[in-house]
């Protein structure tokens, strides 16, 4: 266990270079302990041969399903629900040939014994297949492989596919020679191999029911330079930071950014109400991301190293700094003390996305009400109680149409162009975390 680069050294990679597919996970622990055990892909025999399975997400119904698994005599050796999915699949579905896997079947098993959370891939022998839940609420997409001429643009316009790679986000194809393909739809089973990428099946949501890409993804999770949805993380954070200018405009002399995930909205907002954008923090690039230390303490030591002071740009000024949530309220005080000490006249806060209420149950590590600033007494005088001289939150509303606003104008585009309309599909994103509107029913 640890950090990628510390468990894969050179010696452990040269082992894989006889291979010539493969899957791998990293760890970010919502259901199950940070320990061994759990980590993946989960691997396990079936009546096929071995598969092993890789799970992004968090199922909202996995005690339920661990007490059926339990009563029909299967043992569990984890406490992740990663393990589960992999049980589900090694099911035999009651119309299979022995000799013949249908792995589109056990994929709809999986799908009707749990609706959501989870983008996964299953290997088997020499196929992948990708499958994300009915809701999308999970990220998966895919890139194609090309030479390394193409890369640098001195091979063929229409370059040849050397392979194909899947991702939870798209930023990571570049640095291993592959281009963004097209995401894995909500529903959608694909099945990849040497030869091409496949759509099987796409499995429906209830009817009536939008898709429920977590909009968290957008306000933080992602690198900027990822795609989703057919758009970049990094406009819509500009565009929530020009509608943050619209809701929360202030008088200040400069707009800065608590780095680097609120880079764009405060761009966005900066522009928006024609102030300068000046940086007066850098960050210690050795530090990783607070919000997603394991525990608190470690998350308090992140905080105290995280940040150096650019005190000369800002001295005697007013500043607008603009940071992309606040979800406990450990990071955002030390800031605003930090730069009050180093000579800011006046800090106030704008917030690029809505207060934090609600715990995650499909994937974030926000696992009670009480750790939420957003929940505490101290929230009603929120400015006070960090050091601010004012705090504004950008509104769910805000939010939602800044992530929306481009899916919507392409649709219509697309719509346009076809010669007999068809009805476009409601757009929807999962607000649980802002509003306490799961979009499935939970089981607790």
């Amino acid at each position: 266990m640890g950090l990628i680069n510390h468990v894969f050294s050179e010696d452990n990679l040269k082992k894989l270079y006889v291979s010539n597919l493969g899957i791998g996970h990293t760890r970010y622990s919502t259901s199950g302990i940070s320990e061994l055990e759990n980590c993946q892909p989960f691997v396990v025999e079936t009546l096929h041969g071995k598969i092993a399975v890789a799970h992004n997400g968090e199922l909202i119904n996995a005690k339920q399903l661990r007490r059926k698994l339990m009563r029909h005599g299967v043992g569990l050796s984890t406490s992740s629900d990663s393990e589960l999915i992999t049980q589900l699949l090694a099911f035999t579905p009651p119309l299979e040939n022995d000799d013949t896997p249908d792995w589109v079947a056990r994929i709809k098993n999986l799908m009707n014994e749990t609706p959501t959370s989870y983008s996964l891939l299953m290997m088997h022998k020499d196929i992948i297949y990708a499958v994300r839940d009915p809701y999308g609420n999970r990220p998966l997409c895919i890139g194609r492989l090309i030479s390394v001429g193409s890369m640098s643009g001195k091979g063929k316009k229409n370059s040849e596919t050397e392979g194909w790679v899947v991702s939870s986000e798209s930023c990571s194809f570049l640095s291993i020679g592959a281009q963004y393909y097209r995401e894995v739809l909500p529903g959608e089973i694909v099945k990849i191999s040497r030869y091409d990428v496949q759509t099987l099946d796409v499995v429906p949501r209830p009817e009536g029911d939008p898709s429920a890409f977590c909009i968290f993804e957008y306000v933080y999770f992602a690198r900027p330079d990822s795609i989703f949805e057919g758009q970049m993380v990094y406009s819509v954070r500009r565009r929530c930071g020009q509608q943050l200018a619209v809701e929360a405009p202030v008088e200040a002399d400069l707009v800065s950014t608590v780095p680097e995930s609120a880079t764009p909205a405060a761009l966005g907002y900066a522009q928006k109400c024609g102030l300068p954008y000046v940086e007066v923090l850098c960050k210690n690039r050795y530090v990783g991301r607070t919000f997603i230390q394991p525990n608190m303490r470690l998350r308090q030591l992140g905080v105290a190293k995280k940040f150096g002071v650019l005190s000369d740009n800002f001295k005697g000024k007013r500043i607008v700094l603009i940071d992309d949530s606040i979800v406990r309220g450990n990071t955002i005080s030390p800031i605003i003390k930090l730069l009050r000490e180093s000579g800011a006249k006046e800090v106030h806060i704008r917030v690029a996305s809505p207060p934090i209420k609600f715990p995650c149950y499909m994937g974030i590590n926000i696992p009670t009400k009480e750790e939420l600033i957003a929940n505490k007494p101290e929230f009603h005088d929120l400015a006070k109680y960090i050091g601010a001289d004012s705090v504004v939150y950008l509104s769910v509303e805000g939010l939602v149409s800044s992530v929306q606003e481009s899916i919507k104008t392409r649709q219509e585009n697309q719509n346009s162009l076809k010669t007999n309309k068809t009805h476009v599909r409601k757009i929807g994103h999962c607000t649980a975390c802002l509003t306490g509107e799961y979009p499935v029913e939970l089981d607790w």
